[in-house]
């Protein structure tokens, strides 16, 4: 009997001693951006109600200028993850330029960022052909990164105008809910924001 006792002692000790060394030898998690700098990553969960990370993307047709998601704050802000050949992307990109074009005025920003490793002109020719309105930026891996990763496309973004994100979705929408997401954007995050119609 004492030999089992000495062997469950030695069981609970050996288990007790692993959770302590997992507590403390786990790497630590940094969680979700709040009200921070804007450079956290965000993370696969809820982002709602976090800082949009900022970055400087090279713009299309800049000839080396950029263009940083910071410049942007004061505006309701649409940040959508796309690539050439993403056929919901296709999709959308019409009423992004109709939205572009009709809640400009009341301080819309919609910015696309091309997700794809293809030479510029075919960027150029595809945004072209597509009508496109509002600038393109040239993405990287880190700046998909700091977005979570994308785990398809389009993955968009609505960002009020304190810079804070009120909602992401991954995959195709329907006008109607990228018009109500619009309109959420340029109400929040400023209580001098004109209202949309």
């Amino acid at each position: 009997m004492n030999r089992n006792v000495v062997f469950v002692l030695a069981v609970v000790l050996g288990i007790t001693g692993l959770l302590f060394a997992g507590k403390f030898l786990a790497p630590h998690r940094t969680p979700p951006a709040q009200a921070g700098s804007g450079n956290e990553r965000l993370t696969a969960g809820d982002v709602k109600g976090s800082v949009a990370p900022d970055f400087e993307l090279n713009l299309l047709r800049g000839k080396g200028k950029k263009m940083k998601l910071s410049d942007l704050r004061g505006k309701g802000v649409v940040l959508d993850f796309w690539a050439t050949y993403c056929e919901p992307c296709k999709i959308e990109m019409p009423w992004f330029v109709d939205l572009q074009k009709k809640y400009a005025s009341q301080g819309l920003q919609i910015v696309g960022v091309d997700i794809e490793d293809i030479d510029e002109k075919d960027v150029v020719e595809f945004t072209h052909k597509m009508g496109i309105n509002y600038p393109i930026l040239l993405g990287t891996e880190k700046v998909a990164d700091l977005y979570g990763g994308l785990n398809g496309l389009p993955m968009t973004f609505f960002i009020d105008r304190s810079g804070k994100i009120i909602d992401r979705h991954l995959g195709l929408m329907g006008a109607d809910v990228i018009e109500e997401n619009i309109q959420k954007a340029l109400q929040g995050g400023s209580s001098s924001a004109p209202s949309s119609q």
